[in-house]
C-alpha cells in the first residue's frame, strides 16, 4: 500500500509538472504558420517556397487597399514583388509564403 501511495504521489506531481509546460508562438522568420488579418510576423517578407499564385498574390494585395498593382513577380526566393499605389503613393509591394504583407514607400 505504501508504494502504491508513493507512485501515486509521484504520478501527481509529474502531471502537474507536465500541465505547467505550454507551448508559445513563435516569432522566428522559420514559423511556418499562416499571417492572419490582425498579425505579421515581425521577421516579414520571409523567404520561402510560395505556393500563391500570380493571380492569388495580386487578390491579397488588393485585399489590403492596394490599387494599380503592377510588375508581379516571383522571386527566387520565393516572396512576390509588386509596385501599387495606396492612398495616392506609389510603394514596393511584397507577399511571402505566409501571407505576410509589406510595402516600402518608392
Amino acid at each position: 500500500m505504501k508504494r502504491f501511495i508513493i507512485a501515486l504521489g509521484a504520478l501527481s506531481i509529474m502531471s502537474i509538472a507536465y500541465a505547467q509546460d505550454t507551448t508559445k508562438p513563435a516569432t522566428e522568420a522559420e514559423t511556418p504558420a499562416v499571417a492572419t488579418p490582425d498579425t505579421t510576423n515581425p521577421a516579414a517578407p520571409v523567404p520561402g517556397e510560395n505556393s500563391f499564385t500570380e493571380a492569388q498574390a495580386k487578390g491579397r494585395m488588393e485585399e489590403k487597399g492596394y490599387s494599380d498593382v503592377t510588375a508581379l513577380a516571383k522571386g527566387e526566393d520565393g516572396i512576390w514583388t509588386a509596385s501599387a499605389m495606396k492612398s495616392g503613393k506609389a510603394y514596393e509591394v511584397k507577399l511571402d509564403f505566409q501571407g505576410n504583407i509589406t510595402e516600402a514607400a518608392k
